[in-house]
């Protein structure tokens, strides 16, 4: 394994970020929301802020990284309710988001440039380019991150930053 791989340490940037954002929008945002808002069905695609959190849990910990982990394909539903419980759920969330950073580190340098075979949620075989299919899970999770961004601001609620740049300046304060 080389600290020098690009892919690796962009892949590992990425996760570090993913889990940074994770943190800084349950703490500061949902935390606080009151229940009714933070269940009630505001439009998205997974329906409520607790319906996407939901989505995030399956997709990111339950479906892809035991897809990136352990080579298998969990059947899954990707709008199941894994956790009903608000607190739960975010823990669940934060420590899958932080479980990703060392499973990216073990990887051996080849694998970034290898392909990820699994089986989507519908039953098909599939190959895709690992790195760039690694890439997208922590971009599904921004997507997702800014849906429940526009619904927050749409709740009369502060506006999340969770910009990249952000983390980077926090991280480059002394």
């Amino acid at each position: 394994m080389s600290a020098a791989n690009p892919m690796r340490a962009h892949l590992l940037l990425m996760a570090r970020y993913n889990a940074w954002a994770t943190e800084r929008l349950l703490a500061q945002h949902i935390a606080p929301l009151p229940d009714a808002d933070y269940r009630r069905d505001c439009g998205l695609f997974f329906k409520s802020v607790h319906g996407t959190l939901n989505h995030l849990r399956v997709a990111e910990q339950l479906i892809w990284f035991e897809r990136f982990a352990r080579g298998v394909s969990p059947a899954r539903r990707l709008d199941e309710e894994v956790e009903s419980d608000r607190a739960a759920l975010a823990a669940a969330l934060l420590d899958g988001a932080r479980a990703w950073t060392p499973l990216i580190e073990g990887f051996a340098d080849e694998r970034f440039a290898g392909r990820l075979d699994y089986v989507t949620t519908k039953g098909v075989p599939t190959s895709l380019p690992f790195a760039a299919t690694l890439a997208h899970v922590f971009n599904h999770g921004t997507h997702h991150r800014g849906q429940l961004s526009a619904a927050l601001t749409a709740m009369g609620q502060p506006g999340p930053e969770l910009d990249l740049v952000w983390m980077l300046q926090a991280e480059a304060r002394p």
